[in-house]
């Protein structure tokens, strides 16, 4: 039983990591700790259990109900969990949902505290009918905000869905750090030709690197037999059973239509809008020749997952089937109306990878999507070596669950400021 209210605010705003304590508080508890795998633990903590009307049950975990949850959880949690705070309070419809709890128990400053949150969310109704119902009441209560930073980003309060909120707050949070070490973008090439031609010139690398960070066996030798058409599913049966081969061949045929959308994008189209029109055509290539092999179904290609995934080795729980649909088209939208590129590219590659809307492939279109965006500031086409996979995988947690996008920004403009001096990471 997780009656940790700071946690179950958390798991109502689609937060699902895997928190590093999960306290179980049960009257019998004896407050010991029970240490688990990956630096996990579970603490037992002796304690009365909330009111039965403040609690829930949600996928066998017992935990505070939102309303119960925003009264209870701690005032830190307004800085250091900011986006879940601002998702939860955003999902709250009218202020008879908190005032329940807030009167019968006498909660003079937790009102404050909220009624200066919803406020500070525009949410200004709300704010004023809890002030006025405590002071009816007889408490005295002094409005407070308990928030660092002042909201910029445009939220809907009519979501029932709390991810798309978390990524307009993710966005807003991130975007600065992004700009802060991205070097400038030079802008779309005069010669678009040349850029473009160096697109295919970085195929071979691309490939190899791409593929072989999700774990592919691929040689240069193989990306260059597919390339060169040496490849029959229905004449070699070597290639036909050949996972590596259909992958290396679904990698080109996405590159190819990758490369038809950033021709668009160099001749003035909205970056964010040609990738909504054509990632899902990027994502039938990767896995056609699997379906042709009949390793895959047909139905394998019809688009975003219509089931829960999991990621090997990561605490992050990616959004659920539902969150997608919020999700993607509103990914888009933040990337049509962004008007730098590097946040086009780090966050966009971020966000994607954070839905993770496919069942497979997302590391790869989520490669795609950065450098389809990274061209539209005509920064040149960036591999990411598997030689650094790791730092690559841990930058990529570090935003996913902790909020943090330093480190990927700093990550990728590395590498990107290295292939502009032509001396690339990523080689073959």
């Amino acid at each position: 039983m997780d009656y940790n209210a700071d946690h179950s605010l958390q798991w109502h705003v689609g937060n699902h990591a895997v928190p590093a304590q999960l306290m179980i508080k049960a009257p019998a508890a004896t407050n010991f700790n029970t240490n688990l795998l990956h630096h996990t633990s579970l603490f037992h903590l002796q304690g009365n259990l909330p009111p039965e009307e403040q609690r829930m049950m949600v996928n066998g975990i017992r935990m505070f109900t939102l309303p119960a949850a925003l009264v209870y959880c701690s005032p830190a949690i307004y800085t250091q969990a900011e986006t879940d705070t601002r998702t939860a309070l955003a999902l709250i419809r009218n202020a008879a949902d908190v005032l329940g709890i807030l009167l019968e128990g006498g909660h003079s400053v937790i009102a404050g505290r909220l009624a200066g949150s919803f406020r500070s969310m525009g949410q200004q109704r709300i704010a004023d009918d809890i002030l006025n119902a405590m002071r009816a009441a007889g408490y005295e209560v002094r409005e407070t905000d308990p928030f660092e930073t002042q909201l910029t980003a445009e939220l809907s309060f009519r979501d029932r869905s709390p991810y798309a909120n978390r990524i307009r707050l993710l966005w807003q949070q991130m975007r600065e750090q992004v700009l802060a070490v991205f070097p400038a973008a030079p802008g779309i090439p005069a010669d678009k030709a040349a850029y473009l031609k160096s697109i295919e010139d970085a195929y071979v690398n691309d490939a190899y690197h791409s593929l072989s960070i999700e774990r592919y066996q691929v040689t240069p030798e193989l990306i260059e037999r597919v390339r060169g058409g040496q490849w029959n599913v229905r004449g070699n049966a070597d290639d036909h059973r050949e996972r590596n081969a259909m992958a290396a061949r679904g990698y080109w045929l996405a590159f190819q239509q990758v490369e038809n959308t950033i021709k668009r994008v160099l001749d003035g189209e909205n970056a964010g809008a040609a990738v909504d029109g054509d990632h899902a055509g990027w994502y039938r290539e990767l896995f056609g020749p699997s379906v042709t092999a009949g390793i895959l179904r047909p139905s394998d290609l019809a688009g975003y997952r219509n089931h829960q995934v999991y990621i090997g080795g990561s605490k992050h729980v990616p959004v659920d089937v539902e969150g997608v649909r919020d999700t993607m088209p509103l990914l888009f939208e933040l990337l049509e109306q962004e008007p730098e590129a590097s946040v086009r590219a780090v966050l966009g590659h971020f966000i994607f990878v954070y839905i993770h809307p496919y069942m497979d492939g997302n590391g790869r279109m989520g490669r795609f999507l950065m450098n389809a965006m990274l061209a539209s500031g005509g920064y040149p086409w960036t591999v990411i070596p598997v030689e650094q996979r790791e730092a690559y995988m841990k930058s990529l947690e570090a935003a996913s669950v902790g909020g943090d996008i330093k480190a990927l920004a700093g990550f990728i403009a590395k590498l990107v400021s290295q292939t502009v001096a032509g001396k690339p990471a990523a080689t073959v």
